[in-house]
């Protein structure tokens, strides 16, 4: 039953993967360029405006919603190992959610918590500004790779 569903599911998460990784990619190329232009307080007051906008059922579907659609397809890739496609099938879920759903969980999402907690007029926030944009980005640049490159693995998987 479930390998019958491979198609229509990779199609689904290629589809979410590239609006993710669109979304992200936005961000690594000139939305937090533009923020680490301002100053300090007004970048920490935007970004923290988007962390609370980004919660929208829309974008938790594509991002998280993704991630539950490729743990079917690891599970439909390793039960029809044997069928063509099925290790770029694998390799497109596991990239996505290592690089995507759990590295916003592990790294950017606490990033973003320490972000709302500093008081972005102060000494302090400054340098929880400076650190996060280093820190935030890096990881943002890796969730911009991986959920293009899962993305292109599920297109592998297609073919």
């Amino acid at each position: 039953m479930i390998v019958k569903l491979l198609p229509i599911l990779t199609f689904i998460a290629a589809l979410g993967a590239g609006v993710v990784g669109g979304v992200f990619f936005a961000f690594s190329n000139f939305v937090m360029p533009a923020f680490a232009r301002l100053p300090a307080a007004g970048g920490i007051a935007a970004m923290n405006s988007i962390n609370v906008t980004v919660i929208t059922p829309m974008f938790m579907t594509a991002l998280f919603g993704t991630g539950l659609v490729c743990i079917v397809l690891i599970a439909g890739a390793i039960i029809g190992w044997n069928q063509p496609g099925s290790f770029w099938l694998l390799a497109g879920a596991l990239i996505y959610l290592v690089g995507n759903p759990i590295v916003t969980m592990a790294f950017n999402v606490p990033l973003n918590d320490a972000l709302a907690a500093v008081d972005p007029a102060s000494s302090n926030g400054a340098a929880v500004w400076t650190s996060f944009l280093r820190d935030w980005v890096m990881w943002n640049h890796v969730r911009t790779v991986t959920a293009i490159v899962a993305m292109a693995s599920f297109w592998f998987a297609a073919r």
